[in-house]
């Protein structure tokens, strides 16, 4: 592999609207690729846990997949989600994923078996040699059961496909280690309320789910702190975002948060899958007054006032 992908802006996880019996409403699913590409976001990632993949067969996945490369056409990189519990569909996720063209592949730690390090990084060089395509690692231990720790990392830096790593562990100590002692593996935030920290210790990109609703607030941030290197200005932004950062996470109804938003902003995402259940009308009401904050809060940091 000689090509090195650059993660560089927004990255948006894509929810995946469906219709009200549960199946991919993929018009909706357009019209979401199309207004993110004309907000401004830099690259889209099929898959993710926030696309409800963990209530989808490995062939739904791949379908949806294919659905967004086909769509984006080589406008944006589209990133390929590739977390399972079993190696063998990782490896036939990363396979496809190479066949349809995506730009690189997004790999968690298989949940739930809780692996050693040396284990998980037997699984991810697996995963690597299925597809040989640039790799982000997504380490989110608080899901997972694990960390990808030095061991791990040191491991899977054999291959140069390992190119970046979506740090969503919460612990700042590991956004140091990543700066300092992992330079060549490029650091991206993956824990929202982090953003302005991340960029102050060098990171280039945010893979943030807000953004499928959001997402020119989002860009504002990344240019103002990564582009511009104005913090004064970036904490006024993050705090403006704060309030969203808290809501996201009540009671652990993160994705139907994004769900909601998504539909507030005009593209219906309708229900979830499985074992979920879509926010209640208090939630909702909520979501909608931090959202409608928040876009007047951002839209006056803009202004200038």
């Amino acid at each position: 592999m000689t090509f090195r992908m650059n993660l560089e802006g927004i990255y948006t996880p894509l929810v995946t609207p469906l219709t009200e019996d549960g199946d991919f409403d993929k018009d909706r699913l357009a019209d979401l690729i199309e207004t993110l590409i004309g907000k401004g976001v830099h690259g889209l990632i099929s898959g993710g846990s926030t696309g409800e993949n963990y209530a989808q067969t490995v062939d739904e996945r791949l379908d949806l997949a294919r659905f967004i490369v086909d769509r984006v056409a080589k406008r944006l990189p589209v990133i390929v989600g590739t977390g399972a519990m079993r190696t063998e569909d990782s490896v036939a996720l990363a396979a496809g994923a190479r066949q349809m063209g995506a730009d690189a592949l997004l790999l968690g730690t298989p949940p739930y078996s809780v692996p050693t390090e040396r284990e998980n990084a037997l699984n991810a060089l697996a995963i690597d040699r299925a597809a040989d395509l640039p790799i982000i690692l997504y380490n989110y231990p608080g899901r997972m059961g694990v960390e990808m720790g030095t061991e791990f990392l040191d491991r899977v830096g054999r291959s140069r496909n390992f190119i970046g790593i979506k740090e969503s562990s919460g612990d700042i100590n590991r956004v140091h280690l990543l700066a300092r002692d992992y330079p060549h593996i490029q650091m991206s935030c993956g824990m929202d309320d982090q953003a302005l920290e991340f960029f102050a210790w060098g990171a280039r990109s945010w893979i943030c789910a807000g953004s499928n609703f959001l997402p020119e607030e989002h860009v504002f941030l990344y240019e103002t702190c990564a582009v511009h290197g104005d913090f004064g200005k970036g904490r006024r932004i993050m705090s403006a975002m704060m309030p969203l950062m808290r809501v996201l996470e009540q009671g652990g109804k993160f994705i139907q948060c994004v769900k909601h938003g998504t539909t507030v902003s005009g593209i219906p995402a309708g229900p979830m899958r499985p074992p979920l259940k879509s926010l209640n009308k208090d939630e909702k009401r909520e979501l909608e007054q931090v959202i409608a904050v928040l876009k007047t809060t951002i839209a006056d940091i803009k202004a200038g006032n």
